[in-house]
């Protein structure tokens, strides 16, 4: 079959540009990144060096550096990847706001104290326990540099040094942990499984205090034993505070979601200071990996305060929300992600389905603050229940976008994909693919005034980067800002 792909450009990822800004947080621009370019791990394919985009995001304003998390890998966690973290850099429009020339500077690769790999593979499909990382939330701790992680499978809390490697694993609290009865069991699933996080839906969300005191981690959802049935999930996550001193939880608080549709949970968790934040919620529609569902995308960004909750270490939650007091919480998002006039001609300006990474950059000319939120696209691929691979290409339209899914870098045995996420009849020989495009990521860039953040305070200075924040770091950055080609 002859085909005609256009992959995106790096130069012309920019796309939108928003046309008031009377209201802050306001939308500034967008880019779409090409799901087809590689990472600069070295590797060649789609399963060892795909550029894995935003699961989470994070500004180190210490050392000037935007940092990407990469999640479990192109299989779905059926498959054996190095799981690792993106460090890029963008062009900033110190009025404006506006972003531009995404370009990825270094990839690193977690490993253990062996200098063994962190695998993405699940422990259900045959990943070792203790070495299996789906890493979902990402922070620089101040104190010394240092990576936290947050991990869906275990749940787990890691540190890693610069290099990637593994310095410790935090303790987690007994009731995240998933039992079978009195057993500690990380392959079974619900009903069997009665307590603990929900399978792949354990640490989503990660923050740390402007001290870099306490780490604040969040399940994607409630544990089963706060009100999982086999009709719904819980309408209470929970947020861990942890002491970065000792590794340990200090307290949990109860986080309410705003309902239990379609893959409702949470999915970033930003610091305001050490008892405001940020809190990303998102349901499964949109343009994503499979389901091609648009239908009622509901990406929103909410503002909550600590002080007042009670620590519900020691509690079951419920529903009704009786017998504690939750975190407080705006009626009105702080940022609605799926607005109109945000979204991306690339995508049919319809929302993309995974809205995972939110992080609070550096501060403009006008004092305001530059804000990314970004998408994960999966590394544009799928797969079926056998585990065979398929990459996902888009052709968008006026709110529509049309589907198909080929075999792995060949653009043959082309299937089309139906509005519900099933599959349609294949692609005939000669199909005009005029238009389509390997699945992108979206990186947003929001303008937000210093009176939209009236308590923000931003990460305290490393010990020693004083220095290099005044000149050698600086001019280090700028010097690989000229020389850094985009990948692929």
């Amino acid at each position: 079959m002859k085909t005609r792909f256009r992959p995106l450009a790096a130069t012309a990822a920019l796309l939108l540009t928003a046309g008031a800004a009377t209201a802050a947080p306001s939308f500034v621009n967008g880019l779409t990144l090409d799901g087809s370019w590689l990472d600069l791990s070295g590797g060649s394919s789609v399963n060892n060096g795909r550029l894995g985009y935003f699961s989470d995001l994070y500004y180190d304003p210490n050392r000037r550096e935007w940092w990407a998390l990469s999640d479990r890998g192109p299989g779905g966690g059926t498959l054996d990847y190095d799981t690792r973290l993106q460090r890029f850099t963008v062009d900033v429009n110190q009025t404006s706001g506006e972003i531009s020339n995404f370009r990825l500077l270094q990839t690193l690769v977690f490993r253990d104290g062996n200098g063994l790999a962190f695998n993405g593979k699940a422990p259900a499909t045959g990943g070792v326990l203790g070495n299996s990382l789906d890493p979902e939330g990402l922070v620089v701790n101040p104190r010394n540099g240092n990576f936290l992680v947050s991990d869906e499978y275990g749940p787990s809390l890691l540190e890693f040094d610069r290099n990637g490697r593994l310095v410790r694993r935090y303790t987690v609290p007994d009731n995240l942990v998933p039992r079978v009865g009195a057993t500690v069991d990380y392959l079974s699933t619900p009903p069997t499984l009665i307590s603990g996080r929900e399978p792949n839906r354990g640490l989503e969300g990660l923050a740390i205090s402007p001290d870099g005191r306490y780490a604040f981690a969040m399940l994607q959802d409630g544990t089963i034993q706060d009100g999982w049935t086999s009709s719904g999930r819980p309408l209470h996550s929970r947020i861990v505070k942890f002491d970065t001193s000792t590794g340990k939880a200090v307290a949990q608080y109860a986080y309410r979601l705003q309902g239990s549709g379609q893959g409702r949970g949470i999915s970033a968790l930003v610091a305001i200071n050490d008892h405001e934040f940020l809190v990303l919620e998102r349901n499964n529609r949109g343009v994503g990996v499979p389901d091609a569902n648009l239908a009622s995308p509901d990406k929103k960004v909410f503002q909550i305060d600590l002080s007042a909750a009670t620590d519900v270490t020691g509690l079951d939650l419920n529903d009704a929300g009786t017998g504690f007091t939750a975190v407080t919480k705006t009626a009105t998002p702080f940022l609605d992600l799926a607005a109109a006039g945000t979204l991306q001609a690339a995508l049919g300006n319809v929302s993309p389905e995974k809205w995972e990474g939110l992080a609070i950059g550096p501060k403009l000319a006008d004092g305001s603050f530059l804000m990314l939120a970004g998408t994960d696209n999966d590394y544009s691929v799928t797969q079926n229940g056998t585990g065979t691979q398929f990459d996902v290409y888009i052709k968008p339209g006026a709110g529509t976008v049309s589907r198909i899914q080929c075999d792995i870098g060949t653009y043959d045995h082309c299937i089309t994909v139906n509005s519900n996420g099933s599959l349609g009849p294949a692609v005939a020989p000669g199909f005009d693919t005029t238009g389509y495009t390997l699945l992108p990521a979206v990186l947003n860039a929001y303008k937000v005034s210093a009176g939209d953040l009236p308590g923000y305070l931003a990460p305290v200075p490393e010990p020693g980067t004083w220095a290099l924040m005044a000149g050698g770091l600086v001019g280090l950055g700028a010097l690989s800002r000229r020389r850094a080609k985009p990948a692929g």
